[in-house]
């Protein structure tokens, strides 16, 4: 498990570019109740075989018992197909894209080209800020301290291709998702959970097997 700083401090507010379904929301106005919020793609097969299906069922069955259950759609990935509009074809229309439409069609896991079920609770899309087009050294820099901390200590020729490939994967790096970056997710699905008083108990990427007992626990508190 990837150690979040935030876990154990108030919640930070999400970052977000538009609410398209259910009630605009905010965490001050959640206080009272645990928050469960998933974090997915449009393009993300997993987030429709497992995460938004379980996290449906959470809603159902524990939202008249203090939780509310809010779906972000975001963008690390894959942005031509990450969008706006084709979150809104999924909402209105049930209609998914890309890989999620091949490996649910694979898997029979749509009707009529369709997916078979609603999401039920509000779901807004994650803020995406397009990036400076053009990559300054301390970008770079930031990026070497990070994964070649010992980057001073490497040969010259090391030095040239370890930066040169730094600035080939920052050239990528067109867009910032703000929710997503703030709450330091590492894929998707991802799971946050937040308690009454509103501090930060979880944030998990994939699988959370712990996921109906932590949130039990907390709507006994």
């Amino acid at each position: 498990m990837v150690h979040i700083p935030l876990i154990g401090k108030k919640a930070p507010e999400l970052q977000i570019s538009m609410w398209l379904q259910g009630n605009a929301s905010n965490l001050e106005h959640e206080l009272g109740r645990v928050v469960l919020i998933e974090v997915f793609q449009v393009n993300c097969p997993g987030c429709f075989l497992y995460s938004l299906p379980q996290a449906i069922d959470l809603h159902q069955r524990y939202s008249d018992k203090g939780l509310t259950v809010l779906g972000i759609a975001t963008a690390f990935e894959d942005f031509e197909l990450n969008t706006l509009d084709n979150l809104k074809l999924l909402l209105e229309q049930h209609i998914v894209v890309g890989e999620t439409n091949r490996v649910l069609t694979e898997n029979n896991r749509l009707i009529d080209g369709r997916l078979p079920y609603h999401i039920p609770f509000a779901v807004a899309m994650d803020k995406i800020n397009t990036l400076a087009s053009v990559v300054s050294e301390d970008q770079v820099s930031r990026l070497i301290r990070q994964y070649v901390p010992d980057f001073i200590q490497r040969k010259e020729a090391e030095k040239i291709q370890i930066k040169s490939n730094a600035i080939n994967y920052l050239n990528t790096q067109l867009y910032s998702a703000e929710s997503f970056k703030l709450y330091q997710l590492q894929g998707t699905p991802s799971h946050i959970i937040i308690d009454k008083k509103g501090i930060l108990k979880a944030c998990e990427f994939g699988h959370f097997t712990d996921i109906e007992w932590l949130i039990t626990n907390l709507l006994t508190e």
